[in-house]
């Protein structure tokens, strides 16, 4: 575990050092303001199930029994059965500038009691925007990367792998629609930067001014705005091309993201803990359950032989250490410092935790 933590703090060094030394393009780190995706969502059948659909619900049912009626079969839904049948939603992102008739990759999830989706075909399915239009639908085969296996129940046994009840179509929906979308507005571009930050705002303001002078401004944490110059009103998208290619060295702030669920601790190359002294005990719990065997005297005519169970307890604390950490401008002594008290990953995020209320932790302390 030890050699863990010291690879993950190297490799976070480096990838630190990387970040300080190297510039990023602003294609790599901002967006332009409208180019963006949409969401789009649908409700539909899928058929073909063999046996392992839904158990009628009466939403499913009653789809069953509305897609008939649009192909002139009229019958009525308590009649129906939708082992075969599961209701679904299909989710699908639909990039900027997408033209009609270009497909799109989809998401199938039962939303029922459907065992799994596999084998499993989508019916015709409109997909609407957040504004409650069509923009385009989906049909198709299924492909489901995992799969149910066993009766179940009582005395029976599954076997389960991956969730067959969510699947996707590659290429499954045909864009009908085509969402507007305006990138240029008065001769200016807006810039959004995906990890908003003053500094980084205000550099790439003056990176873009070097190329193209008292074209940029930074309007505020997230958007630097800028002029198409002269020359260019007329051919805006080779304008952004030359935008984005322009490299921008970003700042980043000093934070440490601990997810305690999973063990992982990532920082970033600026934190800075200032001189303290750590202790952090060791306690250990065992508990041990076992069974012994009550059996009565050889020749005795009274008592019988019993099962009692017993139960060992045994608790132990290490001696804990108050060892002395110097100031640590940067984070390979920061790792060299944690690495000399012999701490692991879940150790370390109860001290990083402690320092940050001690205040002696410089950088942002997120808790996943």
């Amino acid at each position: 575990m030890k050699h863990f933590l010291t690879t993950l703090l190297a490799g976070l060094l480096m990838l630190g050092a990387a970040q300080v030394q190297a510039a990023s393009r602003i294609k790599d780190i901002a967006m332009v303001s409208g180019a963006r995706e949409n969401q789009l969502v649908g409700y539909g059948l899928v058929v073909g199930l063999a046996g392992d659909g839904d158990k009628d619900p009466a939403y499913t049912v009653q789809s069953m029994a509305n897609m008939l009626q649009r192909f002139g079969v009229t019958v009525p839904s308590a009649t129906l059965s939708s082992k075969n049948v599961a209701a679904v939603m299909v989710t699908a992102d639909i990039p900027a500038f997408v033209k009609n008739g270009t497909r799109l990759d989809v998401t199938v999830s039962a939303i029922g009691d459907a065992k799994t989706l596999q084998g499993g075909v989508l019916l015709q399915t409109p997909l609407m925007g957040a504004d409650g239009k069509v923009y385009a639908v989906a049909q198709g085969a299924l492909a489901v990367g995992g799969f149910i296996g066993g009766s179940g129940g009582a005395g029976g046994a599954t076997v389960q792998k991956n969730h067959p009840t969510v699947a996707q179509i590659t290429g499954g929906a045909l864009v009908e629609k085509e969402i507007a979308t305006q990138i240029v507005r008065d001769d200016e571009v807006e810039l959004l930067l995906r990890d908003p930050d003053f500094t980084s705002a205000a550099r790439m303001a003056e990176a873009i001014n070097k190329v193209f002078p008292n074209s940029a401004s930074a309007v505020d944490t997230s958007s630097v705005r800028v002029q198409v110059p002269p020359g260019h009103s007329e051919r805006p998208v080779d304008f952004i091309a030359r935008l984005e290619a322009i490299e921008v060295v970003p700042d980043i702030p000093a934070r440490i993201i601990i997810n305690e669920r999973t063990g992982t601790i990532v920082a970033t190359s600026k934190i800075r803990i200032a001189a303290c002294a750590v202790s952090h005990g060791e306690l250990t719990i065992n508990v041990a359950s076992s069974l012994d065997v009550s059996q009565p005297n050889p020749l005795s005519q009274t008592g019988s032989t019993v099962v009692t169970p017993r139960t060992d307890t045994k608790v132990s604390e290490d001696k804990g250490r108050l060892i002395a950490l110097e100031d640590m401008p940067t984070i390979d002594k920061v790792a060299a410092g944690l690495n000399a008290i012999g701490v692991t990953p879940r150790d370390m995020m109860a001290i990083f935790q402690a320092m940050k209320q001690a205040g002696a932790l410089q950088a942002e302390l997120i808790l996943r």
